[in-house]
C-alpha cells in the first residue's frame, strides 16, 4: 500500500536528480536557471526569515475571498438559470459575451476603480470564479431526475423549499466538482494578477526575484505555488469523498 502511494513521486524525483546532475556537470551559472539544490536552499531561507508566509498569506487571502464571492454568485445564478429555461435564453447572449473575457483584461478597470491592494485582486478573482460554478451548476440542476420535481409538486413544496430540499441535494456532487475547478482557477488568477500589476503575494515576489536576478528564489516560489495548488485539490477531493461517498467517484472530473 505504501509502495503504491510512493509511485507517483518516482518521476518527479528522477527529474530532480537528473536536473541536479546536469547542473553540476556543466557548472551552471545562469540568471534564469538554478540547480534544484539551490532552489531548496532559497526556499529554506525564505521560510526562515518569514517572508514566504507573508507572501503566501497575501495570495491565499485574495484567493479564498474572491473564490467565496464568485462561487456564491455563480451558484445562485446557475441554480436560477437551470430552473428557468426562458430566463436562461434571455441571458444567454449576455453571459456568453462576458464569460470569454480574460479576467486579467479587467486589470485596467480594476486599478482605476479600486486601486492596488486586496480589493482589486479579490474582485478580479471573484469574476473568474463565477463561471465554473455558473456553467456546471446550471448543467447539474438540469440533470436532476424529473421525478424528483414530481415529488416536490406532490408535496406542494414552495420554490425555496424545492431548491433547498430537492434541487441542491440532488445536484450537490456535481456542484462540488465545479467548486474544485473554481478553486484552481482562483489561485491561478490571484498569482497572475500579482505578477501583472498588484504588488502583493507570491506573484509579486516572483517578479521581485526576477528583477534581482534570483532564479533560485523565483523557481522555489513557482514550486511552492504548485504545491499549494496540489494541497488545495487534495483537501477538496478528500472532502468530496467524505461528503458524498460512492457518488463522489461518479462525479470526479477535474
Amino acid at each position: 500500500m505504501i509502495a503504491d502511494r510512493l509511485k507517483p513521486l518516482l518521476l518527479p524525483l528522477a527529474v530532480i536528480v537528473a536536473l541536479e546532475a546536469a547542473a553540476r556537470a556543466v557548472h551552471l551559472q545562469s540568471d534564469s536557471l538554478a540547480a534544484p539544490s539551490q532552489v531548496v536552499l532559497a526556499f529554506i531561507d525564505s521560510v526562515r526569515d518569514g517572508e514566504l508566509w507573508i507572501w503566501t498569506r497575501d495570495t491565499l487571502v485574495s484567493t479564498f475571498a474572491g473564490l467565496a464571492i464568485g462561487a456564491a454568485i455563480g451558484l445562485v445564478l446557475g441554480i436560477v438559470l437551470g430552473l428557468s429555461l426562458p430566463l436562461d435564453r434571455c441571458l444567454e447572449v449576455t453571459i456568453e459575451s462576458i464569460r470569454p473575457i480574460p479576467s486579467v483584461a479587467l486589470l485596467p478597470i480594476g486599478l482605476i476603480a479600486l486601486g492596488f491592494g486586496y480589493r482589486m485582486e479579490i474582485a478580479i478573482v471573484a469574476f473568474a470564479s463565477i463561471w465554473p460554478l455558473l456553467i456546471l451548476a446550471r448543467a447539474a440542476v438540469r440533470g436532476v431526475e424529473p421525478r424528483l420535481f414530481e415529488v416536490s409538486r406532490a408535496l406542494r413544496l414552495g420554490p425555496v423549499a424545492e431548491i433547498s430540499k430537492i434541487v441542491i441535494p440532488a445536484a450537490l456532487p456535481r456542484i462540488f466538482v465545479a467548486f474544485r475547478l473554481a478553486a484552481s482557477v482562483a489561485l491561478i488568477v490571484a498569482v497572475t494578477v500579482e505578477i501583472t500589476a498588484n504588488p502583493l503575494g507570491l506573484g509579486a515576489a516572483i517578479m521581485t526575484a526576477q528583477h534581482a536576478l534570483r532564479p533560485d528564489l523565483m523557481l522555489a516560489l513557482l514550486v511552492w505555488i504548485g504545491l499549494l495548488g496540489f494541497a488545495l485539490n487534495v483537501v477538496l477531493v478528500q472532502a468530496q469523498r467524505r461528503l458524498f461517498g460512492p457518488a463522489a467517484s461518479a462525479e470526479m472530473a477535474p
